[in-house]
């Protein structure tokens, strides 16, 4: 009786095992789908704004992010003058750059130019833009060669600089183009080197979130100079609004992912606050 009676524990124990043994399986399963699922959606996320899907044979990555119907390259300038010459330095860029931008013979626009406030000091930046693309930089490239205006400009101009380098851009399709504006504004250039791995799809969608106060003027990424680089420019009319609209920014579902799946992206990141010269179209 008392071996029938061990029999009996003996069974229900391993019965009992059996079942927690199985219920453990089933909770680590479904830890298991859960985890899996949440890792799915974040990819899914990711690949949202990054992945697309392109055929080599047709698509140049370039195309799908920019505005392939207008065709507008830009160039960035910066010059790192020496101190003593700033001013005679924007002197001459407001007597020679003007010109040059309101002249139909040469498909080029002036879109801004500035010092640079905070960030890299007695440096100007200058950023232009060619309807046409590389036919039409070609076309002011052969042009100002013949302009003697210019041409003394630049000698006289190489006295005053320290160095200088550029950089050819293709814009967003996501954002605005930019276009002249009343100031008095300050303008922020952030600049972002990415990792060569990375695309800057994100990055530019970003702009959804700050356009309340038409903060956003432009949106670049490089195709020949430092590559992998993105360019966002902002307006703001002092450095407690840009505070302020960057804070509020937090505010808004959605903008903790965005900084959450682009900053692995970053290599290296940069701010620049400018000024406008008396010759920049944005004021």
């Amino acid at each position: 009786m008392a071996t029938g009676v061990l029999h009996r524990i003996t069974g229900s124990l391993g019965r009992a095992k059996s079942t927690a043994q199985s219920a453990g399986q089933l909770v680590v399963l479904t830890r298991g789908l859960a985890t899996s699922s949440s890792r799915n959606r974040e990819d899914s996320w990711f690949k949202s704004l990054f992945v697309r899907k392109v055929d080599p044979r047709k698509d140049a990555h370039s195309n799908l992010l920019t505005k392939n119907e207008e065709s507008n390259l830009y160039k960035i300038q910066f010059h790192n003058v020496k101190p003593e010459c700033l001013d005679a330095y924007n002197k001459l860029c407001e007597d020679v750059l003007p010109s040059i931008h309101a002249d139909k013979y040469y498909p080029c626009e002036l879109v801004g130019t500035w010092n640079t406030w905070y960030g890299e000091q007695d440096q100007a930046v200058h950023l232009w833009r060619y309807r046409g693309g590389y036919p039409a930089l070609t076309e002011v490239m052969n042009k100002l060669k013949q302009n003697q205006d210019f041409t003394a400009y630049r000698k006289e101009r190489g006295k005053m600089l320290m160095s200088r380098r550029n950089q050819l851009l293709l814009e967003f399709s996501f954002w605005n183009e930019p276009v002249p504006r009343e100031g008095p504004n300050i303008y922020e250039l952030r600049s972002y080197q990415l990792r060569v791995s990375s695309t800057p799809e994100g990055l530019a969608r970003a702009i959804g979130y700050r356009q309340h106060n038409r903060e956003a003027v432009g949106g670049f990424f490089s195709q020949i100079g430092d590559l992998y680089m993105v360019h966002h420019l902002w307006a703001y009319k002092d450095l407690q609004s840009r505070e302020d609209t960057r804070n509020g920014a937090w505010q808004q579902e959605g903008w903790d992912e965005v900084v959450y799946y682009t900053v692995p992206l970053i290599q290296h990141m940069d701010s620049r606050i400018m000024i406008p010269t008396k010759a920049s179209p944005l004021q």
